[in-house]
């Protein structure tokens, strides 16, 4: 009940944002400015402050790294050699489906949620998958679909992909909160206090934004499509997660921190995706939803297990 006591309260700020929409009480528009609100301000602020004040021997656990970016990877391949080989799907169909098991929103729910749990060691965990998510997967996705819509007269443009990348805003407050960690700096108290009222704000922004923006509509179809991707979510995923922490040894706080990174919905930023390039957009919206929805039963499941 003490787990189920912090948890809820987090999912009943999107189940209060998903009845702001459904009713009318305030406009689904609104959605997307608290997204980028929480995404480009309040999420760099907490991640840079938490970052900032710790060494950097704490930050550089190879081991959550390899268990959490380990699970994620062995999961986006599995899904997309299957596509590719059983069901003859092109390069970036099988991308976007590996995505929808694999990209996990480390950032809006797992982040938050540890947070909560346990309070720095978790922001901290959370912000090293968010960086993997960011980093690692979702310019290889990126790199994925480009490949699928080559032809003779188009190529990657890789430039560009590299500056999306460093100017991603989660990475570069990791980037320049080890910079400050490095240097062995410590925050100017009204600095400090400033990224804090900023960082504070993320929980209840982003949550609230994610519930307003969430739609049943996309269900209706290809249920048994959707239902299968969501499973393998929220089921094997962090299974295959956990299954990395045990080998890895780590200590009770990485695992639970982990499962709980790999056991969260999937990524908006595969969403972003699929509608820039045209690929598995309604299949990316439902799996959104489902694994927002189910995630409130199974989150609490995992975290009574490890």
């Amino acid at each position: 009940m003490h787990l189920a006591g912090m948890i809820l309260p987090i999912f009943a700020i999107i189940l209060t944002g998903w009845l702001a929409g459904v009713s009318g009480y305030m406009p689904r528009e609104l959605a997307a400015s608290l997204m980028r609100f929480a995404y480009y301000i309040a999420m760099p602020a907490l991640v840079f402050l938490m970052i900032a004040d710790e060494t950097l021997h704490s930050l550089l656990d190879w081991r959550f790294l390899a268990a959490f970016g380990g699970g994620s990877m062995i999961c986006f391949a599995a899904v997309l050699i299957f596509e590719r080989t059983a069901r003859r799907a092109s390069a970036g169909k099988s991308a976007m489906l590996a995505a929808a098991v694999s990209m996990t929103n480390t950032g809006f729910v797992a982040l938050p949620i540890l947070k909560t749990l346990y309070g720095k060691p978790g922001v901290l965990a959370a912000a090293v998958a968010t960086v993997f998510v960011g980093g690692v997967m979702f310019p290889l996705l990126v790199v994925l679909l480009e490949i699928d819509r080559f032809d003779a007269s188009r190529k990657i443009h890789a430039g560009a992909l590299i500056r999306q990348i460093a100017t991603n805003p989660v990475i570069l407050a990791t980037i320049c909160g080890l910079f400050w960690s490095v240097l062995g700096l410590h925050l100017p108290g009204p600095l400090a206090s400033f990224l804090t009222i900023l960082g504070e704000a993320l929980t209840p922004c982003a949550l609230f934004a994610i519930g307003l923006d969430l739609t049943l509509s996309e269900l209706r179809e290809r249920l048994n499509v959707y239902a299968l991707l969501t499973v393998l979510k929220l089921a094997v995923m962090p299974l295959v997660v956990y299954a990395l922490c045990l080998a890895a040894r780590l200590d009770r706080t990485a695992i639970i921190a982990a499962v709980v990174c790999a056991a969260v919905p999937t990524a908006k930023s595969a969403y972003v995706l699929a509608v820039e390039y045209d690929v598995e957009k309604s299949v990316l919206g439902a799996v959104i939803s489902m694994t927002t929805l189910f995630s409130i039963v199974t989150l609490l499941g995992w975290l009574y297990i490890v």
